[in-house]
């Protein structure tokens, strides 16, 4: 009797333990999906993540400007004839979206992830615009009334105002794009770091970041100034 009990031990005692090995195996597979599909579903949580974002100040002459109609009618007078200069203040914000369907989280057999990245957005706001009188030597409030009468004395009205404004918009933008250009790798490696430190928040350890070849969208140019100048 005792020799049949130590058999039946003996033939369980294997098929237990490889029970108990498939079921922890098993838990464990699940556990990773669970964890890569959380990891997936936290990242697209994000909306759009901001990474970079430039705060400068830019001076337009009579050279190198390049307003359309309104411009060559009121800003190549200004900027030739009463030898003044633009200075724009603007901000480009440089972001991605995490919910773009290019957008990617891909995890690979040794444990590590790749995140592939959709193309980089950029936003730019003008935050101000001033005239600099060379002759005068001092800063001019963007369309002060005094200039106003000064300069658009054959016809500058509301509609003038806002035209002049949209070319404003214009050659910012320009600007922007070229800024996005230049500024391409150090955007990629602020959003790198920032996506590592991301991935290894939600238990990635090894994390690789693979960016669009797009040189990135212009989304908008803005023209908010932080309050309207005083005449």
């Amino acid at each position: 009797m005792e020799s049949i009990i130590m058999f039946t031990v003996g033939l369980l005692l294997p098929v237990g333990i490889w029970l108990v090995l498939k079921k922890s195996k098993d838990s464990e597979t699940r556990i990773d999906e669970v964890a890569h599909f959380s990891a997936v579903e936290r990242f697209h949580s994000l909306g759009e993540l901001n990474v970079y974002k430039v705060v400068t100040k830019e001076i337009v002459t009579a050279r190198d400007h390049a307003f359309g109609e309104i411009g060559q009618k009121y800003f190549r007078w200004l900027l030739s004839n009463k030898k003044m200069a633009i200075i724009f203040q603007f901000d480009i914000d440089f972001k991605y979206d995490l919910n773009a369907s290019d957008f990617q989280v891909n995890e690979h057999s040794d444990g590590s992830y790749e995140i592939m990245m959709p193309e980089v957005m950029y936003e730019t706001n003008i935050k101000d615009i001033k005239f600099y009188d060379e002759q005068g030597a001092k800063l001019l409030p963007w369309l002060l009334p005094s200039l106003l009468t000064a300069a658009f004395s054959d016809g500058f009205d509301e509609s003038s105002k806002n035209k002049l404004i949209e070319e404003a918009k214009e050659q910012v933008g320009r600007m922007a794009v070229e800024f996005a250009t230049s500024m391409q790798g150090d955007v990629e490696n602020s959003a790198r770091k920032t996506l590592e430190s991301i991935a290894k928040g939600f238990g990635a350890q090894r994390v690789t970041v693979t960016f669009s070849n797009s040189e990135g969208v212009m989304r908008e140019v803005t023209y908010e100034p932080a309050e309207e100048s005083a005449a």
